[in-house]
């Protein structure tokens, strides 16, 4: 039901514990959902980070890691989009030791892209790997909430290939793909 359904009664049912029992471990709901958006977040970075990786080509890798994201994202939308769902503020900052989970998605991409453009600084391959991924996230997005004129996980494969296309002939002006 996502965040919104998801309350400490409902979780401590499930797993058979007390209430008390949750906040002994847990400083409350939100940080509960803060360590299962870690783990989700590990286990999408492993993904991303695996063997099948190693042998191939910078933009086959980067054709590769949208799939694993959309996949991951098809496989276990309710766990990914926890993480979107899940609001940070002022009276409730991104842990630091979060922050390092979420950081070290941006730098997979940016280590593919750093070989492709090897002109460009690094605060200009950082904003390219959060512009793409971003983009590769609202195509993942608009498909898993069936907002695309077409739906299926296919079609949303076909757009992120598309956009990664795209974005490197614009990225790389004066590298050759």
């Amino acid at each position: 039901h996502g965040l919104k359904g998801l309350s400490t009664r409902k979780v401590t049912h499930d797993i058979g514990y007390t209430v008390g029992t949750l906040y002994l471990v847990f400083e409350n709901l939100d940080d509960l959902v803060t360590h299962i958006n870690a783990r989700t977040l590990n286990r999408l970075y492993l993904l991303l980070t695996g063997d099948e990786m190693k042998d191939l080509s910078q933009k086959e890798c980067l054709f590769r890691l949208g799939q694993i994201y959309v996949n991951f994202a098809y496989a276990d939308p309710h766990r990914w989009a926890l993480i979107y769902e899940d609001h940070h503020s002022k009276d409730r900052p991104i842990p630091n030791w979060y922050k390092k989970n979420i950081l070290q998605m941006f730098t997979v991409i940016e280590e593919v892209l750093k070989p492709l453009a090897p002109s460009h600084t690094d605060s200009e391959i950082e904003k390219g790997a959060s512009s793409l991924w971003a983009g590769v996230h609202g195509i993942c997005m608009l498909g898993i909430t069936q907002k695309l004129n077409r739906v299926g996980k296919d079609y949303v494969l076909k757009l992120v290939e598309y956009l990664i296309n795209n974005f490197l002939k614009g990225f790389a002006e004066n590298e050759k793909y």
